[in-house]
């Protein structure tokens, strides 16, 4: 049996994504930006693209550029933003919880004369809303927070930090990173007080290397990309067109029926913590079930190293994460930053994964899981013992 529970890394395409993918990729192929026909039929895939997003955001067309994905968009909000408005200020608010695709512009603005404010979170991996009211200042220009972590699936208090931001001044930009979020919450930027939102096509059964940044129309933003000047010269490239259209149709099959796949994925996350808990000398991180998102669990199993129950699971055919996939891959030298800013203890830093769920996860596949991880975790500490 092979179980993929890694869907916060990467998710598999819905069969209609693909389809209208390869579609488009051998008939409707034209380029965007020609004037002929085969040019107009792929445009109109944008445009309905455009349309879609937009409807189920409740936001304007005009206010969606496409990207590469959730690290490109990031990018554009963030270091777009700081050297158009530096003027008006150089102060930048985000956590310490941050994906990389944030943290890491973030550095290189520090290195270009920004200050940054890193919010701290609590053992829920939640922040303190006292915290970021304390930390605004007149000079703060932008402020970036992850609407759902990557790692233990804290869901942030978005509304309501959008709320308070705009309180503070109406001028500070409010960026939200909704690459975990956006598929399996309703978010509606203008309603939350969001000026920019960042989401990735293949986080949400759609294809990889593209995605797309809400901006508001009021947003004052450089561009980062420069050549042909491709939508209205903020994000200069030819269009991922087989791309931008399984990503709309990704989204519009997720969210026709989302008040029950969002529940069954609750009830299905339930009863794997539930089974979990059955486990002597494990410890489940981030909040509580139904206060989190519904997707991600995040278990720290005492006495075996994460990698080491990585690589027995996937014997099994058991496919799960030792951490964010973004960050998976380079030396653990300095550790998780979410598990960090939680206070996990040392000891459990290097012994903790992440499961996570999909529409396509199914009962039995977490029954399968289940008993792998019974049979194989006393094993597992007994050879580490020796």
């Amino acid at each position: 049996m092979e179980v993929y529970l890694d869907n916060s890394a990467t998710t598999k395409a819905f069969p209609e994504v693909a389809e209208l993918v390869a579609k488009i990729m051998c008939e409707d192929y034209g380029n965007p930006s020609s004037m002929h026909l085969k040019g107009v039929q792929a445009e109109r895939h944008i445009k309905y693209a455009r349309e879609t997003l937009a409807r189920l955001m409740k936001v304007s067309e005009k206010e969606i550029c496409f990207t590469s994905g959730g690290t490109e968009s990031d990018n554009l909000a963030l270091i777009g933003c700081a050297m158009a408005n530096y003027r008006a200020g150089r102060h930048l608010i985000t956590t310490q919880i941050e994906h990389p695709a944030i943290l890491q512009p973030m550095h290189y603005l520090e290195d270009q004369g920004f200050e940054v404010t890193y919010l701290p979170v609590n053992e829920m991996g939640l922040i303190s809303l006292e915290d970021l009211k304390k930390a605004l200042r007149p000079d703060t220009i932008l402020v970036s927070i992850m609407h759902t972590n990557n790692e233990i699936g804290s869901v942030e208090p978005i509304a309501e930090a959008g709320n308070l931001i705009k309180q503070n001044n109406p001028a500070t930009l409010f960026h939200v990173d909704a690459v975990q979020g956006f598929g399996k919450a309703r978010i509606y930027p203008k309603k939350m007080g969001i000026d920019m939102l960042s989401v990735s096509g293949h986080k949400i059964h759609g294809p990889k290397g593209v995605g797309f940044l809400y901006i508001a129309d009021r947003v004052k933003i450089h561009n980062i990309i420069y050549g042909g000047g491709q939508q209205k010269n903020l994000r200069s490239g030819t269009e991922n067109v087989p791309g931008i259209a399984g990503l709309a149709k990704a989204a519009e099959m997720l969210y026709a029926q989302f008040d029950r796949d969002m529940e069954r994925l609750y009830e299905l996350k339930e009863y794997f913590v539930n089974g979990l808990a059955e486990l002597s000398d494990i410890q489940i991180n981030g909040p509580a079930v139904r206060d989190g998102a519904p997707h991600i669990v995040s278990v720290s199993v005492k006495g075996v190293r994460s990698e080491v129950l990585l690589h027995a699971m996937e014997d099994k055919g058991i496919y799960i994460s030792a951490g964010s996939a973004c960050a998976s891959n380079k030396p653990h030298t300095s550790g998780s930053a979410t598990l960090k800013g939680i206070g996990m203890e040392k000891e459990l830093l290097d012994s903790t994964v992440r499961f996570s769920l999909s529409v396509f996860t199914t009962k039995e596949e977490l029954d399968y899981t289940l008993k792998a991880m019974y049979d194989m975790i006393p094993l597992l500490r007994r050879y580490t013992r020796r």
